[in-house]
């Protein structure tokens, strides 16, 4: 949970914006967008083995291509698009596209690195390049949106301009109720919201949970009222201010855009910054996040709810992409045959130069460019991409077919099936629900862990080779057929928090978050567990000594580390009264620590009095009210009654505590007045060193007060 940074934490008041032009040549400076083509995941594959997922083809169109076209006609004028997995291919789309004319308004610069792992990476480089000079939009290559932001970046520049820069972030969320088809099950979410300001304060991935918990400070967050909604559609589209890329960079646990929404909401105390939402009843905005999505924004497209991006707008002036569009949405390319007794039903596109034999039936289907299909074919919701040979009497529902992939005669394909790039199938062969044919071993997924993000794909002849090796089972893919199964297994080896999950979606398992609400509903029988509310202080206080001991050695700086500290009070349940005691013992304790018991006293204050400057901003930002301070002394004092034999460093470190002003001189007199709790407590009193300091400490006030009158 280290909140590390190579650069000095820029909080504050909210983090500062950077220097530079005032709010009215920030405002007219032109909209820039951040595109990340990679999903830093491998939810598609195997298909993704082959071609990354912002050039699939959706509609017979790249989805990098409905992300651009989005971007430029909400007003973007400059997009950076980042590009890792199979880079060389994402760049030559883009170079060959009407993105880099010159004639386009939205001018995209594209920007290729192996070292891309995940968001926070990408974001982190933009700081370092210092890409954005204003606000800008956020969003993935798999977007499909024709949502107007206009009214969204309107009202985060007011914000920003009317708080200092405080809202650091607007989300955009579409009104849509549970259960819809264009949500995805595993973005379901469930929002706290001010209701006047729409500042979120809590905000909760719902997927697994049996019971939803909300932290108790928004209860007491200053807000007369709130919202708490779940019929919202995240559309995966941030207005983003320019400080989000250094937020990134000075915390290095950010990797994806929920670490970044929790961390920002957990830490607003300290450092000021808020994320806002704005909501939408009107627009489209879905990100394909798994194949059921693909089915999901395919059809929509079909059926024209995402207008003007339609299948006959041919939005990215691409010959081959034209077509022609008639009743019950039926859509047919140039050069389309189409044999005896054939029919298109509804929600049908044809690609161009694709023939279609007799007596074939199609409904609810996109077919590519370039397809061969044979006699008495039926597809229902199928997605067959481009060059792909379908022989006669074949029956495929709800599955997709790659590029360049045969199926032979009498082949049945159930309910999602995804045959990958080049396979053959058949003949004669029925394929269960669920299979997934390619021409890559599944045991390439393990060995290529450590490549698995890497932009070439250098190494596939390599991968060829070890393929010839092996033998196609015919049980499985039909006599002539070539290609692997792959197992559900194969699949399910997900990278950082996501569930066990397969190309079409999730797979129900418990949530890590329902384990621990499970055991806490288990029955009497259950055998007694110690009290996690003591495990969780003991667990705090090993944390936050790791934290200190990481801070010095690495110097991270004092807002980080209060960062830091602040989160895990979160994690742990902490009340802010056991951090301060917490946090006063363990930097007491930490020359022990660190040296052992042998010290001396006056080798215990050489060690410690440079930790207290050093550490004093982090005791500041808990010790503000006088109850703070009296904690604080309570731990002081609770320290030092177990080492009496370093009692004579008590008045060095206390008068140290009190010249770095951590401490106020009216809250030690009152604690050592009021404070004693028991015989050692008043004997600890009675320590003539101690009893000086207080003295010096009154005849300073009662001086000070002569003065003042």
């Amino acid at each position: 949970m280290a909140a590390k940074g190579s650069k000095q934490s820029r909080s504050g008041t909210g983090v500062s914006a950077r220097k530079g032009a005032g709010d009215q040549e920030d405002e007219e400076q032109p909209l820039q967008a951040v595109l990340v083509a990679d999903s830093f995941n491998r939810r598609f594959f195997p298909v993704t083995k082959d071609q990354p997922r912002a050039l699939l083809p959706l509609g017979n169109v790249a989805m990098i291509d409905y992300t651009l076209e989005f971007l430029t006609s909400t007003g973007v004028q400059e997009t950076f698009v980042f590009c890792c997995w199979m880079a060389s291919k994402i760049k030559a789309h883009l170079l060959k596209s009407k993105w880099c004319r010159p004639t386009s308004p939205n001018t995209v610069h594209i920007i290729t690195s192996d070292l891309y792992r995940s968001l926070g990476d990408v974001l982190r480089d933009v700081d370092a390049k210092s890409l954005v000079r204003s606000d800008f939009v956020l969003v993935y290559g798999d977007v499909v949106s024709n949502i107007d932001i206009g009214q969204a970046l309107q009202e985060h520049r007011h914000r920003r301009k009317a708080d200092k820069n405080i809202s650091v972030m607007t989300m955009l969320f579409k009104e849509s109720s549970p259960g819809h088809r264009s949500r995805c099950e595993e973005d379901d979410v469930i929002v706290a919201v001010d209701s006047r300001s729409r500042q979120i304060l809590h905000y909760q991935k719902t997927q697994g949970l049996k019971k939803l918990q909300f932290p108790m400070n928004i209860f007491h967050s200053g807000s007369d009222e709130f919202d708490i909604r779940h019929d919202l559609l995240d559309c995966h589209t941030c207005i983003c201010s320019p400080q989000v890329a250094e937020l990134f960079t000075d915390n290095f646990d950010y990797q994806t855009r929920n670490d970044f929404v929790r961390g920002i909401l957990v830490n607003e105390e300290i450092l000021g910054n808020q994320i806002h939402m704005h909501v939408t009843k009107d627009g489209y905005g879905v990100r394909v996040s798994n194949l059921l999505m693909y089915d999901s924004v395919s059809s929509d497209l079909v059926r024209r709810w995402v207008y003007p991006l339609t299948p006959e707008a041919n939005f990215t002036d691409q010959e081959d992409c034209s077509c022609t569009y008639s009743r019950h949405n039926v859509y047919r390319g140039s050069g389309v045959s189409l044999g005896h007794g054939s029919q298109m039903e509804e929600n049908v596109l044809i690609g161009s130069d694709t023939s279609i034999g007799a007596n074939c039936h199609i409904s609810n289907s996109i077919i590519g460019n370039n397809c061969v299909i044979g006699d008495s074919v039926i597809l229902d919701h199928a997605y067959i991409w481009n060059n792909v040979h379908i022989a006669s009497n074949v029956l495929i529902s709800q599955s997709v077919v790659c590029d360049k992939v045969e199926i032979k005669q009498g082949v049945t394909l159930s309910k999602q099936c995804v045959l990958a790039y080049n396979v053959v199938i058949g003949p004669n062969i029925s394929l269960p629900e669920g299979t997934v044919v390619s021409m890559h071993l599944p045991d390439e997924d393990e060995e290529d862990d450590d490549n698995e993000f890497l932009s070439d794909d250098a190494s596939a002849s390599q991968r060829s080779d070890i393929a010839k090796q092996k033998v196609f089972n015919p049980a499985e893919v039909g006599a002539e057929g070539k290609g692997y199964i792959w197992k559900v297994s194969s699949l399910d080896d997900m990278d950082g928090e996501e569930l066990s999950q397969c190309l079409w979606g999730l797979v129900l398992n418990p949530a890590p978050e329902s384990d621990s609400e499970e055991s806490e509903l288990d029955g009497p029988d259950d055998p007694a567990i110690p009290s996690p509310e003591m495990d969780d202080v003991k667990v705090f206080q090993v944390e936050v000594l790791g934290t200190l001991q990481r801070g010095l050695e690495e110097n991270i700086s004092c807002d980080n580390l209060v960062l830091e500290i602040n989160s895990l009070k979160y994690a742990y349940n902490i009340s802010l009264k056991e951090v301060m005691q917490i946090l006063t013992r363990v930097v007491l304790e930490f020359p022990f620590q660190q040296q052992g018991s042998h010290l001396t006293t006056s080798q215990y204050v050489a060690q410690l009095l440079p930790l207290l400057r050093k550490w004093g901003p982090v005791f500041k930002n808990y010790v503000k009210r006088a109850q703070d301070h009296l904690d604080c002394l309570s731990a002081f004092e609770e320290h030092f009654l177990e080492q009496e034999s370093h009692w004579a460093a008590m008045v060095k470190v206390l008068m140290n505590m009190y010249e770095l002003e951590i401490l106020e001189e009216e809250i030690i007199l009152r604690w050592f007045s009021q404070g004693a709790t028991g015989d050692k407590s008043r004997w600890l009193r009675k320590n003539q060193g101690l009893q000086k300091f207080i003295q010096w400490l009154e005849e300073a006030e009662e001086s000070s007060e002569e003065g003042g009158e």
